[in-house]
């Protein structure tokens, strides 16, 4: 505690040492909203846009990956893997630059909007791959008298894996998923930075030379970025905790006759009765 106060109180005198602690360079930002009606609400809502719109395809693609690399049949496997560790890879920043380069050349999209494309092509491409390889390690992770329990209860592959593995293996992957979400949202600056995409650091650089402040022009962005990176974070707790619960208020015991009729159910084709659940067949 006492070497991090030391090492407060050196950044301060430094700063203040070369002035940039002086109200003028801190003023935009308390005084007025013109720095941020202009620079930087401008640049957090093209960050936020590509970010969200990167994990609403990257999160689902990611799942049927993962699922896709468990799969008993060689033709759908093997090519679900070359295409994981293919983009898993490559630099974020080349997708991007590739995906600038396609748009430019094969499409009609104007110069415009190619930077916003192809930096959500970059970060769908290269997050979906990690995300496949966490969802792949949840559903291993779980134990195989899981799997084992439902087939001999008569249940499918494909119900085992919908109605037993995934629920279970959401909420161990949940921190994992964050954190890779947290990943997108910052990997939007690389396209401000090298493809001119005007997100929140591209504006604050902008912001900073328009009034010359760049340590408080940047330290505003950064405390930006904590509080959406921190908010992720703090709704995947509470979420995981919420999950937790209901998992341990909702375990049943089944008995003979449940199980037989939800294996008879199963074999109907019909899912899978009511008590099915996770609790239920461990």
């Amino acid at each position: 505690m006492v070497a991090f106060a030391a090492v407060v109180w050196w950044v301060y005198q430094a700063l203040d040492d070369k002035g940039q602690l002086a109200w003028s360079l801190w003023k935009p930002f308390f005084s007025g909203t013109e720095a941020y009606s202009t620079y930087i609400w401008p640049g957090l809502e093209n960050t936020l846009k590509a970010a969200a719109l990167a994990m609403v395809i990257a999160l689902p693609l990611g799942a049927v990956l993962g699922i896709s690399r468990l799969s008993d049949h060689v033709w759908v496997r093997v090519p679900a893997a070359i295409v994981v560790e293919f983009f898993r890879a490559i630099p974020v920043l080349v997708l991007m630059i590739f995906g600038l380069a396609i748009f430019a050349q094969y499409t009609d999209v104007s110069s415009d909007d190619r930077p916003f494309y192809a930096v959500v092509t970059g970060l769908v491409l290269y997050n979906a791959s990690v995300l496949a390889e966490i969802v792949r390690a949840g559903i291993l992770a779980l134990p195989k008298g899981q799997s084992e329990a439902a087939m001999a209860i008569g249940l499918r592959k494909g119900q085992v894996m919908r109605l037993i593995l995934l629920p279970q293996s959401v909420t161990a992957m949940l921190p994992a998923i964050v954190s890779q979400l947290v990943v997108i949202v910052k990997d939007t600056a690389l396209g401000g930075a090298v493809l001119t995409f005007p997100e929140l650091l591209a504006s604050a650089n902008t912001m900073a030379g328009y009034y010359g402040n760049i340590i408080a022009s940047l330290t505003v962005v950064a405390a930006i970025y904590i509080v959406i990176n921190f908010s992720l974070t703090s709704f995947a707790s509470w979420l995981e905790s919420r999950l937790r619960r209901r998992k341990k208020s909702t375990g049943v015991v089944l008995g003979f006759q449940d199980v037989a009729d939800i294996a008879g159910t199963a074999a109907t084709g019909d899912g899978v009765g009511a008590g099915a659940g996770p609790a239920g067949l461990v």
